[in-house]
């Protein structure tokens, strides 16, 4: 493997100046974002949603944590342990000793990528050629993304905690499939946290393709107190741009950063950052009609968020929270601050969010252009309905399994990957169905 990143110092640099957050704040009408200007009232539980049910199309996956749907309708799915999963599409016409060869030619999608993953068989041969990972904790094999031309180059995009438990960090590798030796090629490790942190905790590792062809990837503030970097809580280091902690990163395809980042400027920091101060991105998603990247976050007690994402903006963690610690007090006394990003939905008690993924299927008319939110702890989807960027409402389904992602397939149809030691890929479907 190729390692194109540096591990280098922390910079002693600290928070903004004034006049970038006043920039900042600038930024958001220019955008022409709609952001709450005061307190957000947090969200406890939710009615039931109705008409739904589930359909499992695949078990056996051992904690499975994101997919990846290819050309014909077939999709990969990655297992935090570190390992790389295929799912055949039989629906689509191929079972599972030629859909190799049919995934193989990868310009073949349309009709069959359009077909309901439905029957649908799990490849007992992991694929090849995947990064050694630290499964540590949260940590192991993590979020996949395939590139956006990958009808053409076949480049499979993968992030994973690298290293040891004493010493780790998030990472983002690519390589290039061969589904015919089931195996990635090629494989190159792009960018890596410039720090590494000790124990098992936030890794984020999220990723959102921009139509401008760059990459967005999130990285966690490294952990709970006592967790400490450069004599303080690791947490701090999200509100500081001289470490890649606690924030979204905006990437080129080869994993370096492109000249128009918004902290390019500023002496100090980190030239990847997109935003800063957040705790732990578990979910990102891209609004397909608007364009608009919307995120959630993990709170520790309470306080887990969903955020529209502006480019620069500081999302407050851990100095403006609505979390408490998890021994008692809160975390900071501010909830709002000048300079300071606002969340749309903050959920207390704690939600545990994961995948998140905006909805335009044909199976639930009345949910088309609503978040849907998987949860970790409370085993359920959120589904928050929208009004542009106005949060009307909220409701919940109750999947009784801890839910770690949630795709909208190439189909229309709405799946689930369960993060339990024997996971399973499930498709949401109409209750009449």
């Amino acid at each position: 493997m190729q390692r194109q990143y540096l591990t280098q110092n922390p910079s002693q640099i600290r928070k903004p100046a004034l006049g970038i957050a006043l920039w900042l704040l600038a930024l958001i009408p220019a955008l022409g974002c709609s952001q709450p200007t005061g307190p957000v009232d947090p969200t406890a539980d939710v009615p039931e949603a109705e008409g739904w049910r589930m359909e499992t199309i695949v078990e056996g996956l051992r904690h499975p944590w994101s997919i990846a749907w290819l050309p014909d309708g077939s999709a990969l799915v990655t297992e935090r342990p570190g390992r790389l999963r295929l799912i055949h599409n039989a629906t689509a016409g191929a079972d599972a000793d030629d859909t190799a060869n049919t995934t193989a030619d990868s310009k073949t999608s349309g009709q069959a990528a359009s077909q309901p993953l439905r029957t649908a068989k799990l490849d007992p041969t992991p694929i090849r050629g995947t990064p050694e990972v630290c499964a540590c904790g949260q940590g192991g094999l993590l979020d996949i993304s395939l590139h956006p031309d990958f009808a053409d180059n076949q480049l499979v995009y993968l992030t994973f905690a690298e290293g040891t438990e004493e010493a780790n960090r998030t990472a983002l590798a690519r390589g290039r499939l061969d589904l015919e030796n089931k195996r990635l090629r090629d494989l190159e490790i792009l960018f890596g946290n410039a720090d590494s942190k000790s124990g098992g905790q936030h890794f984020g590792s999220r990723l959102q393709w921009l139509p401008d062809g760059t990459l967005l990837m999130s990285i966690g503030d490294g952990g709970n107190p006592p967790t400490a970097f450069d004599g303080e809580n690791i947490r701090n280091q999200a509100q500081n741009p001289g470490t890649h902690f606690g924030s979204l990163l905006r990437l080129n395809a080869d994993g370096s950063a492109p000249a128009d980042n918004p902290f390019v400027d500023q002496p100090g920091a980190k030239p990847e950052l997109y935003s800063i101060g957040h705790r732990n991105i578990q979910g990102l998603t891209r609004d397909p009609n608007s364009g608009r990247i919307w995120a959630n976050e993990h709170g520790s007690r309470g306080g887990d968020e969903i955020n529209l994402i502006d480019p620069g903006n500081n999302y407050g963690w851990p100095e403006v929270t609505y979390s408490m610690e998890y021994w008692g007090p809160r975390v900071s006394d501010k909830t709002q601050a000048p300079g300071v990003t606002q969340p749309l939905v903050v959920w207390t008690p704690s939600i545990a969010p994961s995948g998140m993924a905006f909805y335009t299927g044909g199976d639930f008319p009345d949910w088309q252009g609503d978040l849907i939110s998987g949860a970790l702890r409370f085993q359920q989807l959120r589904r928050t309905k929208l009004d542009g960027t106005r949060v009307v409402s909220e409701d919940k389904l109750s999947i009784g399994q801890r839910v770690r992602d949630v795709r909208q397939g190439p189909d229309g149809g709405l799946y689930i990957l369960t993060d339990e030691p024997d996971g399973a890929l499930i498709r949401i479907v109409p209750e009449a169905e």
